[in-house]
This record gives structure tokens, C-alpha cells and sequence, in this order.
């Protein structure tokens, strides 16, 4: 099993906002960017213009279930910070994992699948 790291100082979410790659659709913007650490470590933002504390923390909720349930999928080594939307208010899980994979493809971070010719 994969673990994945969490990205808690300012100045990493900083670094990857202003140097990193970045990908947006409807519900989120995800930012990566290498690391040399050979392991992901994931950041998660919630404006508090989103809505209360209760909406906030679903939406982080939402974030950590989508990248746990495809966390093997991912390329090792990259920093990631995902950024919630406004539409993401009334999303559901399956949306948003959806649109993290999207995101995530738009990046190339994820890993080929079998029979995949790229």
C-alpha cells in the first residue's frame, strides 16, 4: 500500500501555485510538481468564502476519498495541492472523483494502464 505524504507549510502551497503545473475544471484546480522525495504528498484548500466550516470540511473530505480510492494510480514523487471550487457545493463523491482523474490525466501524472499504448 501507498502512503501518501500531507503538505501543511504555507510555503510549499506557495511553491507549487507559483512554479507548478496546473489543471482546472468545474470543481477543482490541481496543482503538481516533482519532488525529489520519491513519495506524494497532497494538500488540500478550501476558501473560506466556499461556505461554513461544515461545507468546507465535506469538500476536504470529498478530496481526500477521491485521491485514496486512485492513490495507486498516480505517479510517485509529486506534490499535489487540490483547490476547491464553488461548484463543488453540491457535487457528489463519484463528481469529483471524476474530475480529480481528469485533471490528473490533463497532468500526465497518472500511470499508464495495461494495454495503454502511451
Amino acid at each position: 500500500m501507498k502512503h501518501t505524504y500531507v503538505i501543511k507549510q504555507n510555503y510549499e502551497f506557495r511553491r507549487l501555485y507559483h512554479r507548478g503545473k496546473s489543471a482546472a475544471n468545474r470543481y477543482l484546480v490541481l496543482y503538481c510538481m516533482k519532488n525529489r522525495l520519491g513519495r506524494n504528498r497532497l494538500g488540500l484548500t478550501v476558501s473560506a468564502k466556499f461556505g461554513g466550516a461544515v461545507q468546507r470540511n465535506r469538500a476536504k473530505r470529498l478530496f481526500r476519498e477521491a485521491y485514496r480510492l486512485h492513490e495507486a494510480e498516480f505517479k510517485m514523487g509529486f506534490d499535489f495541492v487540490l483547490v476547491a471550487r464553488a461548484r463543488m457545493l453540491g457535487a457528489s463523491c463519484a463528481d469529483v472523483e471524476k474530475a480529480l482523474l481528469k485533471a490528473a490525466r490533463d497532468l500526465h501524472v497518472l500511470l499508464p494502464k495495461e494495454g495503454d499504448p502511451t
